[in-house]
């Protein structure tokens, strides 16, 4: 019997979900045939058969929650008859035994009563929240898989310990977890009539989609952010472009964008502008000495932002060939985690999509984020006349505990200037 695992899933990744499973119990499967979809909450990744056979019993159902290494199955090797769902095949093995039956709920929460007996350990978001709250785990009753308790277990115990009157000894220093099990737990969502719920459709956001709405609303809480507004004439860029799109795609097998000469722009004024480049550390501020760029890409499964890494240290080509290897990537959900780590700066194009103006958010813990947008004609100035010429709206955003307002903005006229007049980044001037 060969057992399905959960792979390793990178650094600072503990638990998954598991989105959805390829196969259903009983069905033929070969070996490194993808099996499964994990969803961490950077990347979404397959799990495949360790070896060829029927696969006999699915352990981790869809919607669980799994950390590196948890059994999500079994397959009988060879070509044994097909299982039935729920039930271990292969010739001579042992029948599965039934689940506990699961624990009654406490009738307090001063004096809970002890949950049945668990083959599953607690989900690692679960144990993480018991611990920063100080409650046993072992005396929450739990929802999952043959008895595990899952994090909104944990969640659900604290706010019955919340309700429950304490004792006036206990003081201020027990009554914090309580207050935080509060917040943790959304609130109730009001009720709508029951004409207009017939017509919606609930569906479960992604650990992805869950891990952006955090990490953005994070960045909000944290960082003093701030944005500062430019334009930059495209009119050089455009000709340079249309000049010799088509021997740069002949001599390097790559599309000549726009996105490669903004990465340039940027990676040299992040080298005189080095806060821009920084990010805090409790009471430390670190100083990248290189430039790792993210570059923002939309997924139907939520925006996610690979890195060109030392990007300063490339030439055009090599960053729009990196570009375009990443983005494809990124559409085909094969992005590895390493693609997406280490990023110093970010840029952001919302101009693909029509957006004229905006306030990106930070990427966190990076202190820069610049916002690119749509080219479009407006009158503008040019030695005393008003001629109609390409223009984009560049927006920065920034931390303003390491950035000030004068590096801010001349961060920003730097860019405008070598964007302006392409010849700059060739010579580095």
């Amino acid at each position: 019997m060969a057992e399905i695992r959960v792979p390793t899933l990178g650094e600072s990744v503990t638990e998954a979900t598991i989105g959805r499973w390829f196969k259903k119990a009983g069905d033929a499967v070969r070996a490194d045939e993808a099996l499964a979809e994990l969803e961490t909450d950077k990347v979404t990744l397959e799990v495949n058969a360790p070896a060829a056979g029927v696969l006999a019993e699915i352990v981790a159902k869809e919607g669980e929650t799994v950390g590196p290494g948890a059994l999500l199955g079994q397959i009988a090797e060879g070509a044994a008859a097909p299982a039935k769902s729920g039930e271990t095949a292969g010739k001579g093995a042992a029948p599965k035994p039934a689940p506990a039956p699961a624990a009654p709920a406490p009738k307090s929460a001063s004096a809970p009563a002890a949950p049945a007996a668990t083959t599953m350990p607690p989900a690692p978001s679960a144990a993480k929240i018991a611990v920063e709250q100080g409650i046993d785990i072992a005396q929450v009753p739990g929802s999952g898989k043959r008895g595990q308790a899952l994090k909104s277990d944990v969640v659900q115990f604290a706010a019955r310990q919340a309700a429950a009157p304490q004792p006036a000894q206990e003081g201020r220093v027990q009554e914090l977890p309580a207050q935080e099990a509060r917040i943790e737990a959304p609130a109730p969502r009001v009720p709508i009539p029951q004409e207009d719920s017939r017509r919606e459709e609930r569906v479960k956001m992604t650990r992805l989609r869950q891990t952006i709405a955090r990490r953005l609303k994070e960045a909000q809480n944290t960082a003093a952010m701030l944005t500062t507004f430019n334009e930059v004439d495209m009119s050089a860029l455009i000709e340079l472009r249309k000049r010799y799109k088509e021997a740069f795609e002949k001599r390097h097998g790559v599309k000549l964008g726009f996105m490669g000469f903004f990465v340039k722009a940027c990676c040299q004024a992040l080298e005189e502008i080095p806060a821009v480049n920084a990010e805090i550390d409790g009471t430390d501020i670190i100083y990248k000495r290189f430039c790792h760029i993210g570059v923002a890409v939309g997924t139907e499964k939520g925006l996610v932002v690979p890195v060109v890494r030392d990007a300063d240290r490339l030439s055009l080509a090599e960053i729009e060939r990196t570009i375009a290897e990443l983005g494809h990537k990124a559409r085909e959900g094969a992005l590895d985690i390493a693609d997406l780590q280490g990023g110093t700066f970010t840029i952001s194009n919302g101009g693909v999509y029509g957006s004229l103006m905006s306030t990106p958010i930070l990427n966190a813990p990076q202190s820069g984020i610049l916002g690119m947008h749509k080219i479009q004609e407006r009158p503008v100035v040019v030695d005393g006349k008003i001629e109609a010429r390409p223009m984009m709206y560049l927006a920065l955003s920034y931390d303003h505990r390491v950035v000030d307002g004068k590096e801010a903005v001349t961060f920003l006229v730097r860019v405008k200037e070598l964007l302006e007049d392409p010849a700059r980044l060739a010579l580095g001037l």
